[in-house]
């Protein structure tokens, strides 16, 4: 699900995804102006409801970009934060919406009711809350520049949100956001986060962008990407910094574990650990969010090359495995039918590259699954061909009337009669005139024969019970143990369910001759 898009705002087109680091209206360790000139910082996000007590006491300007000194993109936040903390705020939908157009800001959030971690009576509460300030604010906007957020409430009440998103997607938003996932990351609970944004996703317009507050770490941002998450902000960098922690794209680490940098960042090029522990503290933590905010914004650079070269799913796979619970949050999203339903219908047929399968995870791919569909429902072997030839996969790239020449004569019938299929993972069946297409021969697999055994027994299997056309079958193995288990497994599979078909294995001295 993962795209990059340009969002156009009053202060110019930002692409996406994009990250917004969260601005404090009073206190800036970093200035948005450094953010811009040094990590080309596109958009920021502050909290218009402290805005607003400033603005009551007179001590803001209501000129929100002069006030921040930045020239780009500005989000600001309702309130929402602040009622999750502090149980209450003393503003309405009405008065926060009408602010946040009168001080200039690009995209502005409905004054939403955050669900948290509640019980399913106060969490529906919280949504038809959030869907009534959502009506009051469309009905009070002046339909300025600012483009409209429209919040997605229900926390892990997984239907609530589905109920929100459809609700909210009748609404005219420019862009929608999901909320209450802070209380999760804090804990590390990711496989609920993954359930959340998915029950969002699809039940939202798919032009219009998704925002996901408070997506604190760069290791989960490549996955909240791949679900469909178009922006996201976070204060991590700041907070992380004034406990002396170091991000990584993988992890956190305390800056007194550190002997080296893992990184060339200017903050890390020019200091050593041991240099910035000796800083003062107001200057460490300044050096370090610095540093944090690199990571970030390096990690959105590293996700748009992924996506443009049709890596992301890669880069997901390596970035789950910096934590078990990220793991376990990955595998849940591609084994879960719902999530695999999205993206199977919205993963792209082509990409610039071919695919990496590194294990039984990978088999989980989109193009996988939409190949195996597609094999099942839109294939029908040519015409003709009574004898179905299977060879090992790992033959695929060698030339055919080679391996049909170093097989015993009376292994084949005529030439022309004879329908050449690969067997094995990662796709279980590859008929030869396949082989150019995406993904079949652009794919690498470290996967063992028996890695995937069952899948690609009911697959060969199913086909040649499907496809009467054969009179007769061979398998050939290469020798190895775990390639001869498999061909006799399939061998046995389709005996079982076509008992009249003509079924052998034979080892075949075809890597031999080959020189394999």
């Amino acid at each position: 699900m993962g795209r990059i898009g340009l969002l156009h705002t009053g202060h110019g087109s930002v692409e996406t995804p994009l990250f917004l680091p969260v601005i404090s209206s009073t206190r800036q360790i970093v200035k948005p102006r450094e953010m811009k000139e040094q990590l080309k910082c596109q958009a920021v996000i502050t909290n218009a409801y402290l805005l607003l007590k400033r603005d009551v006491s007179k001590s803001f300007s209501r000129d929100l970009h002069q006030q921040l000194d930045f020239d780009g993109a500005i989000m600001t936040d309702s309130g929402a934060y602040q009622l999750l903390q502090y149980g209450q705020i003393h503003t309405d939908a009405e008065e926060i919406a009408r602010f946040q157009e009168d001080i200039g800001s690009d995209v502005a959030v409905v004054l939403d009711i955050p669900t948290g971690d509640v019980g399913r009576e106060q969490a529906s509460e919280t949504v038809e809350k959030t869907l009534a300030n959502s009506r009051k604010t469309l009905e009070t906007v002046r339909h300025s520049r600012t483009l409209w957020v429209g919040p997605v409430q229900g926390g892990s009440h997984i239907d609530l949100v589905e109920h929100c998103a459809r609700e909210s997607s009748k609404m005219n938003f420019d862009i929608h956001a999901l909320g209450s996932p802070t209380v999760l990351m804090k804990r590390y609970l990711f496989p609920p986060l993954v359930e959340m944004i998915c029950a969002a996703k699809m039940n939202l317009p798919l032009e219009r962008p998704l925002h996901l507050f408070g997506a604190g770490h760069p290791m989960m941002f490549s996955l909240v990407v791949a679900l469909g998450c178009d922006m996201f902000d976070s204060a991590a960098y700041s907070l992380y910094a004034k406990s002396d922690r170091y991000m990584t794209a993988s992890g956190t680490i305390k800056l007194t574990d550190l002997r080296d940098f893992p990184c060339s960042c200017s903050v890390c090029s020019r200091l050593s650990p041991n240099d910035l522990r000796d800083l003062e503290p107001q200057l460490r933590e300044r050096m370090l969010a610095l540093h944090n905010l690199h990571v970030c914004f390096d990690e959105i650079r590293r996700i748009k090359q992924a996506i443009f070269e049709g890596r992301l799913w890669e880069l997901v796979e390596s970035r789950a495995r910096s934590h078990p619970l990220l793991f376990r949050a990955f595998t849940m999203a591609v084994q879960d039918s719902r999530c695999a339903e999205m993206f199977d219908k919205n993963t792209p047929v082509s990409k610039r590259r071919g695919i990496f399968l590194f294990d039984g995870i990978s088999l989980n791919r989109p193009e996988v699954r939409a190949y195996l569909r597609k094999l099942k429902e839109n294939y029908s072997p040519p015409r003709g061909r009574n004898l179905l030839l299977l060879l090992p996969c790992i033959w695929r790239d060698v030339e055919v009337q080679e391996i049909k020449s170093a097989l015993p004569v009376d292994a084949l019938v005529a030439k022309s009669s004879t329908h050449v299929c690969y067997y094995g993972p990662p796709f279980a069946l590859l008929p030869e005139e396949l082989l150019g297409v995406f993904p079949l021969s652009q794919s690498m697999s470290a996967l063992d024969p028996t890695t995937c055994l069952d899948r690609v027994i009911d697959v060969v299997g199913g086909y040649v019970a499907t496809h009467k056309t054969y009179s007769r079958v061979i398998f050939l193995h290469t020798g190895d143990e775990s390639w001869r288990a498999l061909a006799w497994a399939c061998a046995s599979a389709i005996r079982k369910r076509s008992r009249a078909l003509k079924v052998c294995v034979r080892e075949a001295s075809v890597g031999a001759a080959l020189g394999m």
